[in-house]
């Protein structure tokens, strides 16, 4: 069973969107591409708000390093 956790190899803030990306089994440059492109119709604080309440909801991955 695949675990929704933040990524501790595939990070560039706290691992959110890679961990994601990780968890839904697509590439992680492309669904931060999409979150970037997200943040100018929606507005950039909903998201941000988001992204940060991840960052504490979501366990980091103390695992070892996954190919």
């Amino acid at each position: 069973m695949k675990k929704l956790i933040r990524s501790k190899y595939d990070r560039k803030l706290a691992g959110v969107l890679g961990g994601l990306a990780n968890y839904m089994g697509i590439d992680a440059t492309l669904l931060r591409v999409i979150f970037v492109i997200a943040l100018f119709p929606t507005g950039f604080v909903p998201l941000l708000i988001t992204y940060f309440v991840l960052v504490f909801l979501m366990p980091n991955d103390e695992g070892e390093m996954r190919s």
